[in-house]
């Protein structure tokens, strides 16, 4: 099996330090500087976890555009897409454990991509996520998975510099953390671009302040190959 039918089989790839190193203290220092009380969000936020408005830093920006990250995106969308969305998250002491589920494409399968950039390491100690590999394409006669059912689940562990790209139909959660262990990272929303429209509707309920207009061709990002 080649990297990319694993990659479309598996529905998920994990970049191994993808981040340069030398980035990685100012990338932290940016999110606890940038970090914001639930209720200075347009929306609410939960308190379970930290939220660090990042998406105008240029460093979380070129996070965002590492040549490796785009052509593993471009790969599961399979057609030109855009920047939608970037987050700073980390789950506080005692918290963060979420119920396994889909973020759910939306309008096809395929059309929206997540991407997970991790600036601490990370493991079940501190609430790394959780992965159902395969389960964002389930068969026709296979049951409707069971989100209660854990018996599949992988919990992820590595180090910082390290980023998930996942398609958002492939089920997966947060875990507690139980050590207070720091575990920053931003999460990264990739939408096809027949999205936009319905994108910039909602944009400023959603605090989206950077420009989206940038377009990425998967044809034109080169073949490196997922995972390298």
């Amino acid at each position: 099996m080649t990297d990319r039918e694993q990659l479309h089989r598996q529905g998920y790839a994990l970049l191994r330090k993808a981040i340069p190193a030398e980035w990685l203290q100012g990338l932290r220092n940016q999110f606890d500087a940038r970090v914001l009380p639930s209720e200075l969000w347009t929306v609410p936020r939960s308190a379970n976890w930290r939220h660090s408005l990042l998406d105008l830093d240029p460093q979380v920006q070129a996070v965002c555009r590492l040549p490796q990250l785009l052509a593993v995106v471009g790969e599961l969308i399979g057609e030109p897409f855009f920047l939608a969305q970037v987050e700073g998250r980390e789950p506080v002491a005692g918290a963060g454990h979420q119920q396994l589920h889909r973020d759910l494409s939306a309008q096809r399968p395929g059309d929206m991509v997540g991407a997970l950039a991790f600036f601490d390491d990370y493991g079940p100690e501190n609430g790394a996520t959780r992965i159902v590999p395969g389960s964002h394409r389930p068969g026709p006669q296979e049951p409707p998975l069971d989100f209660n059912d854990e018996s599949r689940s992988v919990q992820l562990c590595g180090c910082a510099g390290d980023i998930l790209v996942f398609d958002v139909d492939l089920v997966h959660a947060g875990s507690r953390n139980s050590s207070g262990a720091r575990r920053r990272s931003i999460l990264i929303s990739y939408f096809s671009t027949v999205l936009y429209a319905s994108h910039q509707q909602t944009a400023s309920l959603r605090g989206v302040r950077m420009d989206t207009r940038d377009s990425f061709d998967p044809a034109t990002l080169g073949s490196r190959a997922p995972g390298t």
